[in-house]
């Protein structure tokens, strides 16, 4: 339950630092921290280009943080943000349990109903840097669960509504899910070191001078 707290909200909520285990508060004190206006400030503007870009450049799903349960990244971040935990069988497949899709507000019974949503798509990733990178910071991307908004679980409806699109183009329905959505995007630019295009970057301002002022941005650089 606390995973998925944290999962939730970490992004955004610096009254949650209470609830981390010592590694993992050790790890929030080392965070950067801003209003998601002065965080918006902080990510670099470019022209996206996505030449060469394929999906096999991003590997995924690998065997995620935990080499020995057997559970690859999908299926570990499922396990992680279960708000009711499902069974766990053989080959790691997953039974039971409940999901909030915080993107629509749904929720969800079936892990099988879920997609792991990169926050921002690989191929705007690729657009914003990734290109440059090696396949093994690629592959660390893909499968990132350093941190909580790095990837998530969401109805596979909204997933693939969003598919590659940033906030210029694509916001999650629910109303409620916003705020909380353009400081986990934000987040992820900044830990990854991704740029943004105008359009982009027009649309995050409006969010943060706006109805989001009050949101507040936690990200740790990704070694």
């Amino acid at each position: 339950m606390i995973n998925n707290i944290m999962r939730g909200f970490s992004a955004f909520s610096l009254a949650l630092v209470p609830l981390l285990s010592a590694p993992a508060a050790q790890a929030a004190s080392m965070a950067e921290v801003a209003t998601l206006a002065d965080a918006v400030g902080l990510v670099k503007v470019t022209e996206e280009n996505r030449t060469g870009y394929t999906r096999s450049s991003f590997k995924h799903w690998n065997s995620g943080e935990d080499k020995s349960d057997g559970c690859n990244t999908r299926a570990e971040v499922l396990l992680a943000e279960a708000v009711v935990a499902p069974t766990v069988e053989a080959g790691c497949k997953l039974t039971g349990g409940t999901w909030t899709s915080y993107y629509d507000g749904q929720e969800v019974t079936s892990a099988g109903s879920l997609d792991i949503d990169h926050m921002v798509p690989l191929a705007e990733a690729w657009d914003s840097g990734a290109s440059a990178w090696t396949a093994t910071r690629r592959e660390a991307y893909a499968n990132d669960q350093g941190a909580d908004v790095s990837l998530v679980a969401v109805t596979a409806r909204t997933n693939r509504s969003k598919s590659d699109q940033d906030p210029a183009d694509w916001m999650p329905p629910s109303p409620q899910a916003q705020c909380r959505y353009v400081g986990e995007w934000v987040s992820t630019k900044l830990r990854w070191a991704l740029t943004a295009d105008d359009r982009e970057l027009e649309a995050l301002k409006v969010f943060a001078e706006g109805p989001c002022e009050d949101t507040i941005v936690r990200y740790t650089p990704a070694a």
